[in-house]
């Protein structure tokens, strides 16, 4: 099997958090071949921060790096626009890869889209980007803990108050059929059971709160369950992630981002999977972000990212099934 990763914002801990995880993951897996994209001197200086033999790992035959170059030299924490495009050339060479076939999943490490935006990049986030460059009509966001729930977003990087305007009967329908499908294909779940929260306090309280649940999230699930998927709600998103209702549900469908991400968060920070769902190609990554504060300090945490690895292998032999 070979797995692609590629290494973040070089001004974060993508760089040294990708040489711990690919330690680990050699350690666990022999039969598995990986590619990392960055800089190669930065990454042997990172590593070597965290412990790390980079050059004995490459040494082994099953860790190869893509060299792409720095347009500038990157101190640890400290953010710079010229880096930018490097940034995006990573992705669209692991993206170009992948289409062609030279993986079997991508995982990706966390990237600063402040900074692609400052250097006057159009980027909204990961999820749009890889659904845009390999011509993904909709995919959907999910976060996975393994020993907690899983959440998926309807809305991902949008201001709250679009998000209503964002949500209609017809993409709904769509985003159901994606998780009911790769729940099946990639989770090995035979009856996936879906609950959507509302999108207004109390689920809209009949109307009284807002209009949304009855003229656009009911009227979508009754059209899924019409299509066989088991999709269940709207529920208020206060009480959706109590035991009681995750019990016997696969996935939560929320309305927007922070709606859903921080219970998540809550429950399995650290230890969470980020999945698009809907790719052609496996890709996961992290819960977490760039951690500018923490880059370079060997205090960063690589458990997310061993993880996602986990995660990306685990997914994409089940495809392979």
């Amino acid at each position: 099997m070979k797995l692609a990763i590629t290494t973040g914002e070089p001004a974060g801990v993508g760089p040294e958090l990708t040489a711990q995880a690919v330690h680990a993951a050699c350690l666990e897996w022999s039969d598995v071949h990986f590619t990392v994209l960055g800089d190669c001197v930065l990454l042997a200086e990172r590593a070597a921060a965290v412990q790390v033999d980079w050059t004995a790992l490459q040494a082994t035959g099953r860790v190869a790096c893509w060299h792409q170059a720095l347009r500038a030299r990157s101190t640890p924490g400290q953010l710079d626009a010229t880096n930018s495009r490097y940034v995006l050339t990573l992705l669209d060479r692991v993206i170009d890869g992948a289409l062609r076939g030279e993986f079997d999943a991508l995982v990706t490490a966390p990237l600063q889209k402040r900074i692609l935006l400052d250097a006057g990049v159009p980027f909204t986030g990961h999820t749009e980007y890889l659904a845009q460059r390999m011509g993904a009509a909709r995919v959907v966001m999910m976060l996975a803990g393994r020993k907690t729930f899983r959440v998926a977003l309807a809305t991902t990087h949008l201001p709250l108050k679009e998000v209503s305007a964002a949500l209609s009967i017809e993409g709904l329908v769509e985003i159901l059929r994606i998780i009911d499908a790769d729940l099946r294909r990639y989770f090995d779940i035979a009856a996936p059971r879906i609950a959507a929260a509302g999108l207004n306090p109390h689920a809209g309280e009949g109307g009284y709160l807002g209009r949304e649940e009855i003229e656009v999230i009911a009227p979508a699930l009754r059209v899924a369950r019409e299509r066989g998927i088991d999709a269940r709600g709207p529920y208020p998103a206060d009480t959706i992630f109590t035991p009681r209702m995750l019990d016997g549900t696969d996935c939560v469908l929320a309305m927007y981002h922070d709606q859903g991400l921080p219970a998540l968060k809550y429950a399995a920070f650290g230890k969470s999977v980020n999945i698009t769902l809907g790719l052609p190609v496996v890709r996961t990554s992290v819960d977490h972000g760039t951690a500018l504060d923490l880059a370079g300090t060997g205090r960063a945490d690589p458990s997310s990212l061993i993880e996602a690895i986990r995660m990306a292998i685990e997914m994409a032999r089940r495809k392979r099934r």
